[in-house]
């Protein structure tokens, strides 16, 4: 075994005689595996958090109006894009079409939306516009606070929206650009729920509304800016978006379709390549390292050359010799990567907790494996270094090295 070997004794013998210089090599490996581990959790923390959120939203589409560049929604996730273009709207034929589509498998139900200045007493700002049937409001929004609207003078305002513009029941919000025309004055009389990140509607710094409000401030009767449907079965998604594009986009493209899944790929794609990146920045530090155990392994070299020339004049082996060294390496990397990755868990937990928010994920597999990940690379790094400072230790002239004072 290799406890009893005598060459790993020997090893083992010369880090602790060094110690101090074995300590900082092996520090340099330390904080190399906390950085890779500790950015790798971040990032699946960060993707998982991520995924679990839009998976909530997978039974649900979003349907705008073909735009000949690919079709992305108008303003991003959830709509704000504004209806004064006519190109970029749906008419009302292509929502019966659709709601006769979705009739067997869900519910579609339109929105209409504009980006505009608002104004809260002294305070001025913009936010989106939301117009929905009254009955949609109720079904798919959650008041946390005061009631829903009943007429075309009240509106329900999103919780981030509320907290900075000091909003509350009974708060009065004028809608427009004064300097552009008139403005109109609506009644808070509820605050919503906040929804976070969702792909149908973005009503966390929104203001929403009765269709018959939006039309009466910004027109556009009979037109929408998209079409939300809602699956009952998740298993439909796939059948409900064929037959609506094979049924719309019959003789050219109409409409656009999307579901949560391309939103998914799209983040966790993003997400990935920013956490390599900055994995590969926080890999600068394994080099750094790397450097410094090169530098100890060459001056452990150096200084036992008449040591190295005695082992041979008894008769070691250059195989041995060269197995001393490489096991100081070794014995240096497996240190510093055990406390790496020691330091990894609470250092990643601290970090996962203070950049994602939650630590709900820190535990899954896909964020602890980068933990023997970062373990791995720093320890065969540090192998690696000691390869040419023991392989030069091996080939010494074992007469040479007996003279050397």
């Amino acid at each position: 075994m290799i406890k009893k070997d005598i060459i790993f004794a020997l090893s083992a013998r010369s880090v602790r005689l060094h110690f101090l210089r074995s300590v900082l090599a092996a520090l340099g490996i330390v904080i190399g595996v906390v950085a890779i581990a500790s950015i790798g959790m971040m990032g699946a923390n960060m993707t998982l958090s991520v995924t679990e959120e839009l998976s909530d939203m997978a039974n649900k589409l979003t349907i705008t109006a073909y735009s000949g560049g690919g079709g992305g929604m108008m303003g991003g996730p959830g709509g704000g894009g504004g209806s004064s273009d006519d190109d970029n709207v749906l008419t009302e034929k292509q929502f019966k079409d659709i709601e006769r589509i979705v009739a067997k498998y869900g519910t579609a139900y339109t929105v209409r939306s504009e980006s505009d200045r608002i104004e809260v007493g002294s305070e001025t700002g913009r936010a989106t516009i939301y117009g929905l049937d009254p009955d949609i409001i109720r079904e798919i929004l959650t008041v946390e606070v005061g009631e829903y609207p009943k007429s075309t003078t009240s509106v329900v305002v999103g919780p981030t929206l509320a907290e900075r513009l000091d909003l509350k029941v009974g708060s009065k919000i004028d809608i427009g650009d004064p300097d552009e025309g008139s403005t109109t004055t609506v009644r808070v009389v509820g605050i919503l729920e906040e929804r976070g990140m969702t792909m149908d509607l973005s009503t966390d710094m929104a203001i929403v509304g009765t269709d018959k409000l939006f039309t009466g401030i910004y027109g556009g009767e009979g037109e929408y800016d998209q079409v939300n449907v809602v699956v009952d079965d998740i298993t439909n998604i796939d059948a409900v978006t064929a037959e609506i594009e094979d049924t719309l986009n019959k003789k050219e493209d109409e409409v656009t379709v999307q579901d949560s899944s391309r939103m998914t790929e799209s983040i966790t794609a993003t997400v990935s390549t920013m956490t390599t990146f900055v994995m590969a920045i926080a890999g600068i530090s394994l080099l750094v390292a790397a450097v410094s155990i090169f530098n100890v392994m060459m001056m452990s070299v150096n200084e036992r050359v008449r040591e190295i020339g005695i082992l041979r004049s008894i008769g070691t082996q250059r195989p041995e010799i060269l197995r001393m060294f490489i096991y100081e390496a070794t014995i240096i990397g497996i240190v510093g990567a055990v406390i790496g990755a020691i330091a990894s868990l609470i250092i990643g937990y601290v970090v996962v907790l203070g950049m994602v928010g939650t630590t709900e994920y820190f535990f899954a597999a896909g964020s602890l494996i980068y933990v023997p990940m970062a373990m791995v690379i720093g320890a065969a790094i540090c192998i690696v270094t000691g390869v040419y400072p023991a392989w030069q230790a091996s080939n010494l002239d074992p007469i040479g090295a007996l003279r050397a004072e």
